[in-house]
C-alpha cells in the first residue's frame, strides 16, 4: 500500500506496452465491461489518434486515462484509478493532466460519456468544466444503460518561458 505522502509525489508518463497487465487489472476492478489487453495493445500500436497516460506513485501505476485526439477535439475513452487509491483526489489530478495534454496537443474541447448512475464521476467532470449536452440511448452493452454526453472547453495551452 502506498502512503498518502507518496501519493503527493504522483507523476505522469505515457502508457507503454509493458503497463498493460496492470492497466487491465485496474480496468477489471473499475468497469463491468473492461477493455481487453488486446484492445489496449491495439490502441498503443495502431491508433494514431490515441494518447494514453499513466499516473504513477513511487513506480507503481495507480491510474490511467486514454483519449483520442482528432482535429481540435479530445474524446476520453477511459479513465480509472485503482480501487485502493480512490477517494484521494487522484482522479482529479489525472483528468487535469489529460486536459492539459489535450490542450497542449491542439485540442480546444474535450468530450466523454458517463453512466447516469455514476454520480461520483459526474461530480468530478462538472468540477472540471464538463456539461451534459445529450444522451446516447442504451449505450452501455452490459445493461443497456444510457450514457450522458459531456463536453468541456479546454484552456489555452500554457507556454513555458
Amino acid at each position: 500500500m502506498i502512503s498518502y505522502s507518496q501519493l503527493e509525489n504522483a507523476s505522469f508518463r505515457e502508457m507503454r506496452l509493458e503497463d498493460i497487465p496492470v492497466i487491465c487489472s485496474i480496468e477489471k476492478e473499475s468497469f463491468t465491461t473492461p477493455w481487453t489487453a488486446a484492445a489496449f495493445q491495439n490502441e498503443l500500436t495502431n491508433n494514431q489518434f490515441a494518447k494514453y497516460i499513466v499516473l504513477e506513485c513511487d513506480g507503481h501505476i495507480v491510474g490511467y486515462g486514454g483519449m483520442w485526439l482528432i482535429m481540435e477535439e479530445a474524446h476520453v475513452t477511459n479513465i480509472a484509478i485503482g480501487a485502493e487509491y480512490r477517494g484521494r483526489k487522484l482522479g482529479d489530478k489525472l483528468l487535469t493532466e489529460m486536459q492539459r495534454t489535450a490542450s497542449h496537443l491542439g485540442a480546444q474541447r474535450m468530450t466523454l460519456e458517463v453512466r447516469p448512475s455514476n454520480e461520483v464521476a459526474q461530480r468530478l467532470y462538472a468540477k472540471k468544466g464538463f456539461r451534459s449536452v445529450g444522451v446516447r440511448r442504451g449505450y452501455y452493452t452490459d445493461n443497456h444503460e444510457d450514457a450522458l454526453i459531456m463536453w468541456a472547453d479546454l484552456p489555452e495551452p500554457v507556454s513555458k518561458p
